[in-house]
């Protein structure tokens, strides 16, 4: 679990430390990748360009204090980090991870929980992007995640959705449970699945593995025209609602008027604080609310659904679901529109 890399404070695991250390000596159970690209999440970055106005410059230099002081990526504002691709340098002998030397991977763990250490002060990168190109490494330990990059996908855009990758799975796992259990209790009833956020990276990929799981009818709900009309090009909606996911009436009733009906299992996959209650009013009782977002208060969502009396359960996407990586990229292959909706990001990036 990597507690002997924990610095401070002591008997902590290593997502909660201030400081690992990143020695790149390995145990016999760790992994050491050199580090290609970081892949911040979409949440820390935001806190970041606003702190300091889009200043690219000083987005780059509060980066490199976080992970030459804290021995990782974690932003000490949102608690948040990404992940990262690189290649595997050196496997230790009793790694279970099953990679050898040369691999090219991707971590399905958090930047939050990972040694790392950056040795080009970041010159490649203008402090602008989501994605990170550098050159440092980083360690995994026996109970990390990776997976070896898939030779057919670019490496960036095999990064942008292996970031993701959680999502898409856990809402599948859940549309697809709520489509059982109305079909074992004989409910006519078509279940409504409402994404919010629904033409970003996660919400993209949730809306498609909603409509996969069975969902009779689906709504993406974004913020600004713009992202309006790109995700109703890509197709993987059957509604695309504008609204503002931080005004709860506003963003229930867009849901509402959209599905006509409350929505059975709302995600939500903004990277803005402040949505929470309009997640919990946007759905039925008895439904589901799954919080993707890093931006997410969890005090705010269960105290507001309290105050709504409302009768749902809310779910914290970890980030981890079996097979999420292989599903992730099975849906970037076969749906055109969320392809072209995640190289239209990675392009203005």
């Amino acid at each position: 679990m990597g507690l002997h890399r924990v610095v401070e404070p002591a008997g902590v695991l290593p997502q909660a430390a201030w400081r690992l250390d990143p020695d790149p000596r390995i145990a016999a159970n760790e992994v050491r990748i050199r580090v290609e690209r970081l892949n911040l999440d979409a949440a820390s970055f935001r806190q970041l360009a606003e702190k300091h106005g889009g200043d690219g410059d000083k987005v780059r230099a509060e980066v490199l204090e976080i992970v030459s002081t804290r021995g990782k990526m974690q932003n000490p504002v949102t608690g948040s980090g990404g992940m990262l691709i690189g290649t595997v340098e050196e496997a230790g002998r009793r790694s279970p991870l099953g990679l050898k030397a040369g691999d090219r991977v991707a971590t399905l763990v958090s930047l939050t929980l990972t040694p790392l250490t950056i040795t080009d002060g970041l010159a490649r990168w203008d402090g602008r992007s989501e994605q990170v190109p550098c050159d440092g490494h980083a360690i995994l330990f026996a109970r990390s995640i990776a997976a070896v990059l898939p030779p057919d996908l670019h490496p960036e855009l095999s990064l942008a959705v292996l970031d993701v990758c959680g999502a898409p799975a856990l809402t599948a796992r859940v549309v697809a449970e709520q489509v059982a259990r109305r079909s074992r209790e004989g409910d006519p009833r078509p279940v409504a699945v409402a994404v919010i956020g629904g033409a970003g990276k996660s919400g993209s990929l949730s809306l498609a593995a909603a409509r996969r799981a069975g969902a009779a009818r689906t709504v993406g709900v974004v913020p600004v025209a713009s992202e309006r009309d790109a995700l109703t090009a890509a197709g993987l909606a059957d509604v695309v609602a504008l609204a503002d996911a931080r005004d709860p009436v506003g963003l229930s009733t867009a849901v509402t008027t959209a599905l006509g009906v409350p929505a059975d299992v709302t995600v939500v996959c903004v990277d803005v604080p402040g949505c929470e209650h309009g997640a919990v009013l946007a759905t039925a009782d008895g439904g589901t609310v799954i919080f993707f977002s890093m931006a997410t208060s969890f005090a705010a969502a269960a105290l507001g659904a309290e105050g709504l009396a409302a009768d749902v359960t809310m779910l914290v996407g970890n980030g981890y679901v079996p097979g999420h990586a292989a599903l992730a990229l099975d849906l970037l292959r076969a749906e055109p529109g969320v392809r072209g909706l995640f190289e239209a990001r990675l392009a203005a990036d």
